[in-house]
Formats: structure tokens, C-alpha cells, sequence
């Protein structure tokens, strides 16, 4: 990943694999083993250790659950990262974007309860003061299913939280390669954030080296359209910024 990100020309890269601590200590397999934190702080160092015309971060993407989160923030304390993700991809036991199958097997007052759940959920991650980035801010929409009732006060309330928080919010392109066709957050919930002075920055979610910049000036007209002039970069958490 980072050989892939020097040969388009990025100057910084940061990495954040996916880190879930849930509840009963069940197993995400896309996610690293919970006890092997530590080797993967260590892997990411050492990839950055002898680069010189590319800065290394280390990040996460953390997966918020309320009944792990103390936990969590201990393990965390131990490392030096420069960002954490805060993200959510499970409103209680339901998987909001493992599969399509997921969402179809559900009627639409389930979905709404989902939709519900998950602004809940985000303004709760929020909350916490323990991340430096909101990831994909309205991810349940990846595979096409809305909400059937009106549920925008809930999430212009997750950006109220996000904004007192004095966090950032991310410009996730990977959406644009996914059922719903457009990125996280969409247009408008990114226009409410400008309007809040909400940080952002641009995320490819990159699973693979070929996706490490996939719609990057895609990502920043769209930045533009929303009223925004300059993104930021992390070091040791903290922020800065730079022109878009």
C-alpha cells in the first residue's frame, strides 16, 4: 500500500486498518484480531522507518460499540497514533453494509429502525472525544435502501455533535463505486457541515493499492461545491490545515 501510494505521487499516506472490539468478543474477520494491535502499530512504523519522500501515519477505524468503548480507550492510550476513525457498521447485531442481502431481508419499518439506530449511534461515537475523524457519515444508504420517513433532524443533529466535538468528517469517495453512486456524506450533508466549520478531509477507503487515490479531484470539486476552501492532515492528533 504505501509502495502504491509513493508511485502516484502522494507526499503523505496515512493507514488505518479496521480495529472492532464488540460485544461477547465475537470475531469481525475483516477487521485485525483485537490482540494483534500492537504487531500492527509495529508493521505500520516499520514501513514508515526508512521512507523519505513520503510521511507514513498511523492510523485506526475504529468500530464504536457503548458497551466496549471504556476498553477500547485504554487499549488505544498505548500507541502513538497520528488519527483515529470513528466509525459505525453494526446497529446492534445488524450489519449495515456487509451485503445487499442484509437490507432485503428486512421490511421497510426495519430499515427505518436502522437508519434510526445508526444516526443514534454516530452521535454517540461523536460523543466520546476519542476520535479525530467521523468515518463514512451515511453509510446504512451503500446498497440503495433509503429511509421512508423523514430522519434529516437526526442526522443534522450527529453534525451539531460533530461540530461542538470540534472534529473532522471525512470526504469518502469509495461511495461512488457503490449501489447508492455517490460518496459519504452526500451533497447536502456536506454543505451543513461547511456551514458548521466542520473539518473534512479526502478518503479514498482504499482496500487495495490500485484504490489508494480512486476520485480524489472528484472528492475535492465536490469539497468546492460545499463551500469548503482547504482540507487537513494529522500528526500525533493533531490538526492542520492546507489550501484545497
Amino acid at each position: 500500500m504505501v509502495d502504491s501510494a509513493q508511485r502516484t505521487g502522494l507526499k503523505e499516506f496515512g493507514i488505518s486498518d479496521h480495529y472492532v472490539l464488540a460485544p461477547g468478543h465475537h470475531r469481525i474477520s475483516w477487521a485485525i484480531a483485537p490482540e494483534s494491535l500492537g504487531a500492527y502499530v509495529a508493521d505500520v512504523q516499520q514501513s514508515a522507518r526508512f521512507r523519505t519522500d513520503i510521511h507514513v501515519r498511523l492510523g485506526l477505524e475504529v468500530d464504536y460499540f457503548p458497551e466496549t468503548i471504556g476498553l477500547i480507550r485504554e487499549r488505544l492510550a498505548q500507541y502513538p497514533f497520528d488519527y483515529l476513525i470513528g466509525s459505525v457498521h453494526f446497529v446492534d447485531d445488524f450489519p449495515i453494509d456487509f451485503e445487499a442481502n442484509s437490507w432485503e431481508s428486512i421490511s421497510q419499518e426495519q430499515r427505518d429502525n436502522v437508519w434510526r439506530g445508526y444516526w443514534r449511534r454516530l452521535r454517540e461515537t461523536a460523543q466520546t472525544g476519542l476520535f479525530d475523524i467521523i468515518g463514512h457519515f451515511d453509510l446504512p444508504k451503500k446498497f440503495g435502501f433509503w429511509p421512508s420517513i423523514d430522519l434529516i433532524q437526526d442526522a443534522l443533529a450527529v453534525l451539531d455533535v460533530i461540530a461542538t466535538a470540534g472534529i473532522a468528517i471525512e470526504i469518502n469517495t469509495s461511495g461512488w463505486d457503490r449501489p447508492a453512486s455517490e460518496p459519504y456524506p452526500s451533497l447536502q450533508y456536506l454543505q451543513e457541515a461547511c456551514r458548521r466549520k466542520i473539518p473534512i478531509l479526502v478518503n479514498a477507503d482504499a482496500h487495495a493499492p490500485g484504490e489508494i487515490v480512486r476520485h480524489f479531484e472528484r472528492g475535492r470539486q465536490l469539497a468546492a461545491a460545499a463551500g469548503y476552501t482547504e482540507l487537513v492532515r494529522f500528526d500525533r492528533r493533531r490538526r492542520s490545515a492546507y489550501p484545497l
